[in-house]
């Protein structure tokens, strides 16, 4: 399965719309991991940030990127 790396932004004061931008699709996850951190380090816009998924497709990739998830509960031991 591949690995693909997205570009993910948002509107200021909107962050239920994300808007998805593929960057690159690896097979490799050393190659994949090595350009998300460049890129990651490189970034002067706070409202987007670079997500790396490994999915068997692309629109896979991309709905478990939109799905909204619940915060876990913390336990009082794991503060």
């Amino acid at each position: 399965m591949p690995y693909y790396l997205y570009k993910i932004s948002t509107l200021e004061g909107i962050d239920l719309i994300k808007n998805l931008e593929l960057v690159n699709q690896f097979d490799l996850f050393k190659e994949a991991k090595t350009l998300v951190k460049k890129l990651r380090s490189e970034q002067e816009d706070e409202r987007s940030t670079y997500k790396l998924m490994f999915a068997e497709n692309q629109l896979l990739a991309e709905e478990q990127l939109l799905e909204k998830r619940e915060k876990p509960i913390l336990m009082e031991y794991e503060r």
